[in-house]
């Protein structure tokens, strides 16, 4: 007797790929569909119910397909007498970390949702690590597996998370917001997910991620499931992980803060190391651990001082606080975003080459609204239902949907290019929400059009707003950088950076 036939070996070998395959990918439901034959529901038209209904159902029968073919795989394997085939013990290890990662996936959740309850998890892991030797460490056939049990409910915990902050997180069901998540995806794990468990999994810090994409179109969102999502150790002795993941996100907003207070939270500074410095402070370079992850939000803005000390951390992983001599050492990862081209602001003089390419060895662009909508009235419908819920309540949402929803598709227009992105969106629902109605504010004549705009200015049809917000918008265009543009101008850097950004809202 061979340990399966023909026909189980492929159903498990498909099983057994389903922890290793990215699963916003077409791989995934390839190997479901393998795996299921006729019992297999195919991906609902974009509906979050009928798509969540479907990959329960999915779920459940690839779970009592797993069972069943354990259960004869563990029988056979005892048998003393059991030729094996070159790859059988490989098929069946597959299949059992399938299965466990199936049996305590819930539990796992339940954990990093909550971690207050150290004695759930610890009995959690210790029903696991039972069940761990039970299935792969067999009395009459021992055989070495790839992974110890400690390294496996490291990676369940790991997958369990990306898979809630990557899936449950960002809105959009389209083919292009299910790209998205892909890259997401690689970004934690690589293509290659068997290679990241076995060499990569403690490595990925060094690996920098910068974020592209334009205002308003969820850039921190994905930053945040990159960063809580990272590998967390379990320690067998306490019998929990060494890290609370839901406390590792340093997110910090540069735009928004004086050059010099930029360097001060980033590296902390020493008492009496400028006028105000009256105690040391820790900054955040410091403060993040080796499973931490800090986020430099626009980092396009920053100053070149800045940008040198930021380059010798990606090189060295080391800094000095403000006013001391002594090395610091960074151990945590480093997430970047821009809504800037870094590539012609480096041709302006504006950043710094070496910088950006040691920021980009990972890229994830963020699509557009429009992208990700894609004309689809029940797409559009999907990220209204989630907005609404956050603005009064997940039990009353579907009304205030259907009637956002109705509403754009009548004035606006399913094709409607949402320039502003998710945040217009949000506007144009609170509008909805308090009169019925949404009032698209005009657009200002280009300011790259001479003759449009001298023709406005002859015709006195611009507001003192919109004039002065066309000047900062050229301003900052000529300069790259929104500092040197508020110098020109005399104004506030926060000003300029406001006026620009409503002016990127409407064009």
């Amino acid at each position: 007797m061979a340990l399966c036939t023909d026909q189980e070996r492929e159903i498990a070998e498909a099983i057994g790929k389903l922890d290793f395959t990215n699963p916003f990918l077409p791989e995934r439901d390839l190997l479901e569909k393998t795996a299921l034959g006729t019992d297999y529901r195919p991906s609902a038209t974009g509906n979050t119910r009928a798509e969540k209904s479907r990959v329960r159902f999915n779920t459940n029968k690839l779970k009592e397909l797993t069972i069943e073919l354990l259960s004869k795989f563990r029988e056979r394997l005892l048998d003393k007498n059991l030729e094996l085939a070159e790859g059988d013990l490989h098929v069946y290890e597959n299949l059992v970390i399938y299965y466990l990662f199936e049996v305590y996936r819930g539990e796992i959740k339940a954990y990093f949702m909550d971690q207050s309850g150290k004695y759930r998890l610890a009995d959690c892991y210790r029903r696991f690590y039972s069940d761990w030797e039970y299935y792969l460490h067999l009395p009459e056939r021992p055989f070495e597996t790839v992974f110890t049990a400690v390294k496996m409910f490291e990676m369940y915990f790991q997958i369990r998370r990306a898979f809630h902050y990557i899936f449950d997180f960002l809105i959009g069901r389209s083919p292009v917001s299910s790209r998205l998540r892909a890259s997401i995806w690689q970004s934690i794990f690589t293509h290659d997910i068997i290679r990241y468990h076995r060499l990569l999994y403690n490595r990925m810090q060094s690996i920098t991620t910068l974020i592209t994409g334009a205002s308003g179109t969820g850039k921190e969102l994905v930053a945040r499931a990159v960063a809580l999502s990272q590998h967390i150790p379990f320690d067998e002795k306490a019998l929990d992980f060494t890290a609370n993941s839901q406390q590792l996100f340093f997110p910090l907003h540069l735009s928004a803060m004086p050059q010099t207070l930029i360097e001060s939270e980033l590296f902390g500074h020493q008492k009496g190391a400028f006028t105000g410095a009256v105690q040391n402070r820790i900054g955040w370079m410091e403060t993040c651990s080796e499973f931490g992850t800090v986020f430099l939000d626009e980092i396009g803005e920053v100053n070149e001082a800045v940008q040198v000390k930021l380059l010798r951390i990606l090189q060295s992983r080391q800094f000095q606080r403000l006013g001391d001599n002594t090395e610091r050492y960074y151990k945590g990862k480093l997430l970047a975003a821009t809504n800037r081209n870094l590539l012609e602001a480096i041709e302006k003089r504006t950043f710094r080459g070496d910088l950006y390419y040691r920021l980009c060895s990972d890229i994830i662009e963020t699509p557009s609204l429009r992208e990700q909508l894609g004309g689809s009235e029940q797409e559009l419908n999907n990220f209204v239902q989630h907005l609404a819920a956050g603005m009064i309540g997940p039990g009353d949402s579907e009304e205030l949907a259907a009637e956002a929803t109705a509403w754009i598709k009548t004035n606006l227009g399913l094709e409607y290019a949402w320039p502003g992105n998710v945040r217009e969106l949000e506007q144009c629902l609170r509008n909805i929400l308090i009169r019925g109605a949404y009032a698209v504010q005009k657009a200002p004549p280009s300011p790259n059009s001479e003759n449009a705009l001298f023709h406005e200015l002859r015709e006195c049809r611009l507001t003192a707003d919109e004039l002065l917000n066309i000047y900062c918008l050229n301003a900052y265009n000529k300069t790259g950088s929104y500092l040197a543009a508020a110098k020109i101008l005399n104004l506030d850097r926060r000003t300029v950076k406001k006026r620009v950004e409503d002016m990127a809202a409407h064009t």
